[in-house]
């Protein structure tokens, strides 16, 4: 059997500087040296082991839906629902429910918002 651990998380976006920008003021990640290429791809540290890398790609149409996301987790949800609404930033339940989070039959609470690209975010109380 195989042992894997993540490395990374890659999303195409629009505006490469725009992304960061959005990532950094809503999940404060730091940005880090793409050390892969001379591209324009930017990476940020999601969490000791694991990285966001941004795929600049302006022309790219990209069809999203809730299902393909990605999810961090927190030990406190919510100061950081807090920290979207004075971001002005909405979210909601898996059924889309707005201003809504959720406990999950396993009792971990979550919430779902989206990036400036369409991209879902998960944030759960799972650690």
């Amino acid at each position: 059997m195989f042992s894997f651990s993540l490395n990374h998380i890659a999303l195409s976006v629009k505006n490469v500087d725009s992304s960061i920008d959005f990532y950094q003021k809503v999940l404060q990640l730091e940005e880090i040296e793409n050390t892969a290429s001379n591209s324009k791809t930017r990476w940020l540290q999601l969490s000791k082991s694991v990285q966001l890398h941004l795929i600049p790609r302006p022309n790219l149409t990209v069809t999203i839906n809730k299902a393909v996301h990605f999810a961090v987790s927190i030990k406190d949800i919510k100061p950081f629902i807090k920290h979207l609404l004075e971001l002005d930033i909405e979210y909601s339940d898996w059924t889309d429910t707005l201003a809504k989070d959720y406990v999950r039959k396993d009792g971990i609470q979550q919430i779902y918002f989206q990036d400036i690209d369409g991209y879902w975010i998960e944030v759960n109380n799972d650690v």
